[in-house]
């Protein structure tokens, strides 16, 4: 569920509603005032303090962010980490080859000295949460611009963090609440030593891949396991073979009791981005416009890097963790578009906006605190839609386009130091050394003909669909040319010192400005980005005007409605989400039950097709019946569905019950409420969860990876 569609964080924003206890992204430190007696009432047995707590072991130092974008839980004394398998699937990746091929057969260490390193992979631990908007708000003013205004608050920032920090390794930042209301500062301990431990199948941790995301009834084993190691002194160190498994302060025990309907079922971890105070603008120029181009920019990237996985077993491996992250949300706009209009997302908004603005209207300094709020979102998409294309296909056809161009970016600091008249040899020769590292890397997982095939499809996407006067002159030269878009990438593919290992390394033993400023894939980068001045001023301006419109319409939404819980959207930052184990009707004379079971897999299994191809050993050990403990009245429990509030970050969080035990791992969301990050549908939204019964039986009866379970603490 990873959210990384950078260039509509300019114009999604969101909106919420009255706040219901299957609805929300919480703050932890609020949950005592905010919603412990709500969540007592459903089943928590918990007190607050042993959620969240800066002086005493809690849940909190349980839940980690793993790597840059899901959320992990640590369920030993030693470290040990259960987290999703598409969360770990490029670290599984990293370590598939032919001869070892982990994506297909699967990966477990029998004993810790066979677990994996992955460089650049980190734990980040929470140490604290601080409300710092007094400190925030107190140096900023109304007359300030948004470009003054945002200047100051990163000066402010700087300064709180580097005070949190002081004397310790820790890292901290500081996150805007409410669009700008709100300030809080948090305080992380990062561990960089973090190692695979194990991982099903492809077909048992992605089973039904493209075909079944985001889709209900699920039969997914979304797992992976790794390890945190710290130093002997038990602080955060780069690997090094002298580290030991890192003495947890709080793991998670494993209930094996199962969950049934309405069941108590909350979740915490890192949703990445929600926009729940989206205006109604904003979602027309969504569905009319923004999600569908990107749909289609990656669907044809999708075709492209498909045709070439299905030919080769090697460029399957070595595209593996691309296409996943480019299908992921593929799919999601797909959905969200649908989900959108069907549920009158935008109508919606134009009733409360009219509300508000009625509100506004029937008292003079209400009008002259937030009667510009409305007109303000308005405008700033108006002017949006001006370059609105420029800047989705700028992101998704050419920065997250042909490779060769934005790996062409990478050498800019090693151009910039051999151009300066005084130069430093030895941090030239670093610099060398450096790119050729990142060369081994880069090339371990690029196939040239898929990257000159995407690069012909995205500028020929480009010049047919971005107004003329938003392109670069370029691409127009390339179109009149001979070889048109072909004959260009052919010969770039040629020329170019970037399109492989032997000419890059090349290049690094007696590297030239010249040689780099004539390289026709820094020429066509370069290309776009002189575009990108006339693009980012309109944007600047279109963004400064929604950030003031959006802080003044939530403080007047919150002024208005002062018994309302109101909850921020997600930001990458600890929430906690409760509910219950909860079915659903998707629509009229259609129910889905609240679980699914090793049945259905066998049902699903399609040997003709990857995405439903079905291990031996796991149709073995369905036909013996053979479920060991994990089994419930002669069936193998597999998923469960809650009505928490999750998005994307939250892939990998634990679900737990009220005695904060792990029965499960969120990692998905359902295809009819696929609008649920812009507008909550408790009727219909639905975190799709692995039973962590269905997790223990691959680790036990299928990999016989019990060195692992005798790990856990199994109640």
């Amino acid at each position: 569920m990873k959210k990384a569609i950078v260039i509509l964080s300019i114009f999604m924003f969101g909106l919420n509603t009255a706040s219901k206890a299957d609805e929300g992204m919480w703050l932890p430190i609020f949950i005592d005032r905010l919603n412990y007696v709500d969540m007592e009432k459903m089943g928590l047995q918990l007190t607050p303090e042993e959620i969240y707590s800066i002086n005493n072991s809690s849940l909190k130092d349980a839940i980690i962010i793993f790597g840059g974008g899901c959320t992990g839980e640590i369920v030993s004394p030693e470290g040990l980490i259960f987290t999703n398998h598409h969360c770990g699937y490029g670290a599984i990746q990293s370590h598939s080859t032919i001869e070892h091929d982990y994506l297909t057969d699967g990966f477990w260490a029998m004993n810790k000295s066979e677990e994996l390193p992955n460089d650049g992979l980190a734990a980040r631990f929470l140490v604290r949460i601080e409300d710092v908007t007094g400190k925030v708000l107190s140096e900023l003013s109304d007359e300030m611009s948004e470009a003054d205004r945002n200047t100051k608050i990163r000066e402010i920032s700087k300064k709180l963090t580097e005070e949190a920090t002081e004397g310790t390794d820790y890292t901290a930042y500081v996150r805007s609440f409410f669009a700008g209301n709100e300030y809080y500062l948090f305080v992380y301990e990062v561990f960089k030593d973090v190692r695979l431990v194990g991982a099903p199948p492809s077909s048992i941790g992605k089973f039904g891949a493209d075909t079944d995301n985001w889709m209900w009834p699920r039969h997914t084993g979304d797992f992976s396991i790794f390890r945190v190691y710290s130093n002997a002194d038990g602080n955060p160190a780069e690997y090094s073979k002298e580290n030991i498994p890192m003495k947890s302060k709080h793991y998670l025990p494993v209930s094996l009791d199962g969950v049934k309907q309405g069941d108590f079922a909350m979740i915490m971890g890192y949703p990445g981005g929600t926009d729940r105070y989206m205006s109604s603008w904003q979602v027309e120029l969504a569905v009319e416009e923004s999600n569908m181009t990107v749909v289609d920019i990656r669907d044809k990237k999708l075709k492209i890097m498909r045709e070439y996985m299905n030919a080769d077993d090697a460029v399957r491996i070595q595209y593996a963790s691309k296409y996943a992250r480019t299908s992921n949300y593929w799919k999601y706009y797909i959905g969200q578009t649908k989900g959108l209009k069907r549920l009158k997302v935008t109508e919606k908004k134009q009733a409360l906006e009219a509300d508000f603005q009625n509100w506004v209207n029937k008292d003079e300094i209400r009008k002259a605190k937030y009667g510009d709020a409305l007109q303000l979102r308005r405008e700033a998409v108006e002017e949006l839609k001006e370059i609105n294309l420029a800047q989705i296909y700028l992101n998704e056809a050419i920065s997250r386009g042909s490779e060769i161009l934005m790996y062409s970016r990478r050498y800019n600091d090693l151009v910039e130091m051999l151009s300066k008249k005084e130069k430093d040899e030895a941090e030239i020769n670093a610099e060398i050394e450096k790119l050729r590292e990142g060369a081994n890397d880069y090339f371990k997982n690029y196939y040239q003909p898929v990257d000159k095939k995407i690069m012909i499809a995205m500028l020929e996407m480009y010049f047919r669909n971005v107004p003329k006067s938003q392109q670069p002159k370029m691409l127009a030269d390339i179109s009149d040319s001979k070889g048109g878009f072909n004959g260009f990438a052919e010969e770039l593919f040629i020329k170019s010192i970037f399109g492989s290992q032997e000419s890059v390394n090349k290049f690094l033993d007696n590297p030239k400005v010249k040689t780099y400023e004539k390289d026709p894939a820094v020429l066509l980068m370069n290309a776009f980005m002189e575009t990108l001045p006339q693009v980012r001023a309109i944007a600047t301006a279109s963004n400064a005007k929604q950030s003031e419109g959006e802080r003044l319409f939530i403080a007047g939404l919150r002024e208005m409605n002062p018994d309302k819980k109101y909850y921020p959207d997600a930001n990458s930052t600890m929430r906690l989400t409760y509910g219950q184990v909860l079915d659903y009707f998707p629509a009229d004379a259609v129910h889905f039950d609240y679980f699914t079971t090793l049945k259905g897999v066998m049902e699903k299994e399609d040997p003709d097709n990857w995405e439903f191809v079905v291990p031996g050993k796991l149709k073995e050990l369905y036909i013996n019946k053979d479920f060991g403990r994990y089994g419930q009245n002669g069936e193998m429990p597999v998923g469960f569905i809650t009505n928490n509030d999750i998005t994307g970050g939250n892939s990998g969080s634990p679900v737990m019950n009220g005695k904060g035990e792990l029965i499960g791992l969120a990692f998905d969301g359902n295809w009819e409420a696929m609008s649920g990050d812009i507008a909550f549908e408790p009727e219909l939204q639905r975190t799709i969860c692995v039973d962590i019964r269905y997790v223990l039986f691959i680790i036990d009866k299928y990999a016989s990876a019990k060195n692992i379970i005798d790990e856990l603490t199994i109640n």
